[in-house]
């Protein structure tokens, strides 16, 4: 598993509030910034999703942010707000804004698809162009809630005695589609994770169906979907596609949920050659 070279550093946001993330610089003189906005579940955090990917993309010349959003990671977990769409949009302006980073492209995957969009929809003038994997926001809640992946993550409160390490791995199994892809070293890596989380930000999650405002998106996009999804479902190509201005999909069988995972290198080079072509 790689391991993250760089340094853990905060933003305090507010009074006992901090974004936890790390900068990976380009290699050599950088092309653009790059921001990698991570997935929702037990355990979930900025390297954990990104972990695969980051290093190609400075290769390419890209300078890099991971965060952790709110409620994740090493981020603070603020019990006294809901974390609604706009409370995680807001988590990364202020990170980019601290930064001085004025415009990136958006890499994000399920709740981060969902705030990569939104993002795009009410500061468009601070992204470039939007690479998404299996992004939320674009069914309604019950269409969520009717997949194998989402009743399974929901099934025991974070924190319970009922959620168990197996219980952790038997849900991390749902998230591709190759089961041997989730060894003990990722199932250890995300347990630790999540013996700081709580529960609350997933009982406060509101994220609406963002899929009437597509049309008002103008990047370029890129999304990616694997035909084997268990937690959003895969005719959301088909969303973006009809709804946006300027699509590229990537559809995978034999794939779940994490498709940087999955197919790490396919992935790289597909976001880089988007990047470098629609910039």
């Amino acid at each position: 598993m790689p391991v993250n070279p760089a340094t853990s550093q905060y933003l305090e946001v507010a009074e006992g509030r901090a974004i936890h993330y790390t900068e990976h610089l380009a290699a050599g003189d950088a092309v653009g910034n790059v921001i990698f906005i991570h997935g929702s579940g037990p355990g979930a955090s900025g390297w954990s999703n990104f972990k695969h990917n980051v290093d190609a993309f400075q290769r390419a010349g890209y300078s890099c942010v991971v965060y952790d959003q709110w409620g994740y990671g090493k981020t603070s977990k603020p019990t006294d707000v809901d974390h609604t769409l706009d409370f995680f949009v807001s988590g990364l302006i202020a990170l980019m804004d601290a930064l001085q980073i004025e415009a990136a492209t958006l890499v994000g995957n399920s709740l981060g698809g969902a705030v990569a969009l939104g993002a795009a929809l009410d500061h468009p003038e601070r992204v470039k162009q939007l690479i998404l994997m299996a992004p939320g926001g674009i069914e309604a809640k019950a269409d969520y809630f009717a997949m194998q992946g989402i009743q399974e993550m929901v099934k025991y409160p974070m924190g319970s005695p009922e959620f168990t390490r197996d219980v952790l791995a038997n849900l991390l199994t749902l998230l591709v589609f190759d089961p041997s892809l989730v060894d003990n070293e990722l199932v250890d890596e995300r347990w630790l994770t999540l013996q700081s989380q709580n529960a609350h930000v997933l009982a406060t999650m509101a994220i609406p169906d963002l899929t009437d405002r597509l049309k008002e998106i103008q990047h370029p996009v890129l999304v990616f979907w694997g035909t084997d999804d268990r937690f959003c479902p895969a005719s959301g190509t088909w969303k973006i596609l009809e709804n946006c201005q300027s699509v590229q999909a990537e559809i995978f069988n034999r794939c779940g949920h994490w498709v940087m995972t999955e197919y790490p290198s396919e992935f790289n080079r597909r976001c880089v050659d988007f990047m470098s072509s629609s910039g």
